[in-house]
């Protein structure tokens, strides 16, 4: 049974960009700073110290089953 919130496309576009970007971390004030938020609020991203944002292990999960499709670990 599906219990997750559902992700947005702009939302699943900004999880991925997460991935892309690394240990660099995307900063505020970019167009997918709502997303970014929301993200957050859903334990799948994090606000670093310097503002910019993070990944976590649930959002890596989360980007393995839903973007790439594999089954989270």
């Amino acid at each position: 049974m599906w219990n997750e919130p559902y992700l947005e496309t702009c939302c699943r576009s900004a999880l991925h960009r997460l991935t892309l970007v690394g240990p660099h971390g995307r900063p505020p004030g970019l167009k997918d700073g709502p997303c970014l938020n929301r993200l957050t609020a859903m334990g799948l991203a994090r606000p670093r110290e310097d503002g910019r944002f993070e990944i976590t292990d649930a959002g890596r999960d989360r980007h393995a089953s839903e973007i790439l499709k594999k089954q989270a670990a």
